[in-house]
Order: C-alpha cells, then sequence, then structure tokens
C-alpha cells in the first residue's frame, strides 16, 4: 500500500480506477492499492456457518416483533452490557448473534431473551421474569441466575424456575444473603452446562435492591 502527495494530480481521490487501482483514506493518509475481487469459495462449512448467522438474525427480528413480552430498549441495554465485558468492541446485536453462533458451533443451540423483568426488586423476595425464543427444536431445560456488583463479577447464584419453550424465572426469591437494600446489581441467566441452550446467556440487566 503506497502513500501518496496529490494523487491523480489533485488535492483527494478516491475509488477505483479501472478495476486496476483503488485510491482512499485511511487515517488520514491518501493512500493506494491494487483492485482486488474478495474471494468466496462458498464452501461447505462457510454456508453451515452462514446459515447459523442467519438462524440467529431471525431469531432477534422475531424477538423484537412478538406481539407479548418482544425485545425491548431493556433487553438491547442488557446485551449491550454483556457486550462491554468482552475483550473486543462490539454491538448489543453482534453480541447476540455471535453468542448463538458460537452456542451452534458447539454443538448447542440458540436462544434469546426478551422483555427481561425484575418486577420486584425486594432483596428478600425478587421476583423476575425472561421470555424464551428459543431456534427450532431447542428447549431451555435448567439454568441459574448470577448475581453481582458489577458486570464482571457475577458471583452469586440461584437456581431458576423454567417454563418449557416459554420462559425462566425467580419467583419471590430469597437473596438476603448476599444482596442488600440500595445497592446497585448486575443480573444474568446463564443455562447449565450440558443444557441444550449452553453458552446462549441473557443479556447483564441491572437494578437496585430494596
Amino acid at each position: 500500500m503506497a502513500k501518496l502527495k496529490g494523487p491523480l494530480f489533485s488535492l483527494h481521490a478516491s475509488g477505483a480506477l479501472a478495476k486496476t487501482l483503488v485510491y482512499f483514506g485511511w487515517k488520514g493518509l491518501k493512500v493506494v492499492r491494487s483492485y482486488v475481487i474478495p474471494a468466496n469459495p462458498n464452501t461447505t462449512d462457510q454456508q453451515t456457518q452462514r446459515g447459523y448467522m442467519t438462524t440467529a438474525v431471525a431469531l432477534i427480528h422475531a424477538a423484537e416483533v412478538a406481539a407479548a413480552n418482544p425485545l425491548d430498549e431493556d433487553d438491547q441495554s442488557a446485551y449491550r452490557r454483556l457486550a462491554g465485558t468482552r475483550p473486543t468492541p462490539r454491538t448489543w446485536f453482534n453480541e447476540a448473534v455471535k453468542q448463538c453462533v458460537d452456542a451452534e458451533v458447539a454443538g448447542f443451540g440458540q436462544v434469546i431473551y426478551a422483555n427481561g423483568t425484575i418486577s420486584d426488586p425486594t432483596v428478600g423476595s425478587i421476583d423476575m421474569i425472561m421470555t424464551l425464543e428459543e431456534g427450532a427444536g431447542i428447549t431451555v431445560a435448567a439454568g441459574k441466575f448470577l448475581f453481582g456488583s458489577s458486570p464482571s463479577n457475577l458471583i452469586h447464584s440461584k437456581a431458576a424456575t423454567v417454563t418449557p419453550n416459554t420462559s425462566v424465572a425467580l419467583v419471590a426469591e430469597d437473596c438476603s444473603a448476599f444482596l442488600t437494600a440500595g445497592n446497585r446489581y448486575y443480573v444474568q441467566f446463564r443455562p447449565d452446562v450440558a443444557d441444550p441452550a449452553q453458552g446462549c446467556d441473557s443479556g447483564i440487566y441491572s437494578f437496585i435492591g430494596i
């Protein structure tokens, strides 16, 4: 990639020239490179991976437009908060897609969590629920809600009440052993190890205990 001064006898140039050279800006520099047509061998593995991504995107969109309990801004914020714990930056949407794809690659299934609601944040009697948008043939069977004082420090857990093909919830759960009224906490649902949806975790929600 060559650096240029006054490319093509001008102060700036961009775009392709006769499908031989491409002029563009890069980190404040004016540069040029060879025109390249990206390879796309469309192998079986590529087709499989694209199928996983298509399924994940469809699940997210289905959750967003669900007539009841749709994926809303709170859920997007929760996935965004989860994305913020990763070593590389990504959007809430990419975080959700990547989890689903990684789960399928590992031999498990895809799940999107929607309408995460903490209806009673009383530390001695917490009520919360998340609606499940599951991939074909996948049913979350068991999992836990993990709590902590920061998104990256979820060290306390309570087993979830799972309603197959519908929701995961805590019902009047006493968490006073590790939660204190007046403090902010973070909570996430994770399927158990070997669950059909292992690896597809919810976003990380935030609440203040009372």
